[in-house]
């Protein structure tokens, strides 16, 4: 075999595994964050998880040698970026997250790489396949299911519409990166977009009047875990999927994450989804891997 193709399949595996570790730290962050948002609120939560993750961001960059610099011109873009992706999409998954269980808000956030589908077909009039609308329809069919379930729905259907606005802050937040992926490395760009995402977290974390001192064990272990594995780390290795794999491939890792959490809250916080929910949990996943990789 020529060393040439022996090292691209070994690269290939490489971001493969990152992959899956992603999908595993992205899956188990719906849990750290139903933990940690015990006793942190819900914008306090992300100030402290993208002030830490902006530190350990900026040294992988003096490691890996990657350049800090954004034009000028550029920083509105960047900015409206890091508010859409970061504090805006936060305010909404948090608050969903309180409302919903850990389980719920993952099958919901899920759905993302569909309705990023939905909204490519109606902005720039792309005729998708088929299989793309059959997926896309089974996706949100899922969801409902999920939505319609018993007992005490009344109460966090709230939760439900939180979930809705970090679905649509993550969309718009790819489509305003899309024209800066080209110009600067993603790491520079995930960089300034915590930071400022961090910066724009800070009114109101400062209206919740958070406390910052008596953290229990348990909530400051989650949120160290959100800073440091589920932004930086994660993050990181997520970059080095993408520019290994491309986003077609990238996207079957992505697609695990709500298996991850769902497995995982059964285990670690007992969480039960009713018959008609893991009827739809199986639709939405599956409706989502025939969306993306057909697309």
């Amino acid at each position: 075999m020529p060393i040439a193709c022996l090292v691209m399949k070994t690269t290939r595996f490489k971001a493969s595994f990152f992959g899956v570790i992603v999908a595993v730290i992205w899956g188990m962050t719906f849990l750290s964050i139903k933990v940690a948002l015990r006793e942190f609120g819900p914008m306090s939560l992300p100030l402290f998880r993208f002030t830490i993750a902006s530190f350990l961001l900026a040294l992988i960059m003096l490691l890996t040698r990657t350049s800090f610099r954004v034009a000028w011109k550029d920083v509105p873009m960047l900015s409206l970026s890091a508010f859409t992706g970061v504090t805006l999409y936060y305010y909404f998954e948090n608050n969903g997250i309180m409302r919903l269980t850990a389980s719920e808000s993952s099958l919901i956030v899920g759905t993302i790489p569909v309705v990023t589908l939905l909204a490519e077909i109606i902005a720039f009039k792309v005729r998708p396949r088929r299989s793309v609308i059959l997926g896309i329809a089974l996706s949100f069919a899922g969801v409902a299911l999920i939505v319609m379930r018993s007992g005490n729905a009344s109460t966090s259907v709230s939760g439900y519409f939180f979930m809705l606005g970090a679905v649509l802050s993550w969309v718009a937040y790819g489509f305003i990166t899309n024209p800066l992926s080209g110009r600067y490395p993603m790491l520079t760009i995930t960089f300034w977009q915590m930071v400022i995402g961090a910066l724009g977290c800070v009114p109101f974390a400062l209206a919740e009047h958070q406390s910052w001192t008596g953290f229990s064990a348990s909530v400051l272990l989650n949120a160290t875990f959100l800073a440091v594995f589920g932004s930086a780390i994660g993050y990181w290795l997520y970059i080095i999927v993408l520019e290994e794999l491309g986003p077609g491939r990238s996207s079957v890792f992505i697609n695990l994450i709500p298996v991850v959490s769902v497995t995982a809250s059964f285990v670690f916080l007992g969480e039960r989804l009713s018959a008609i929910q893991i009827a739809g949990a199986c639709l939405a996943i599956g409706g989502v891997y025939l969306a993306s990789s057909s697309s």
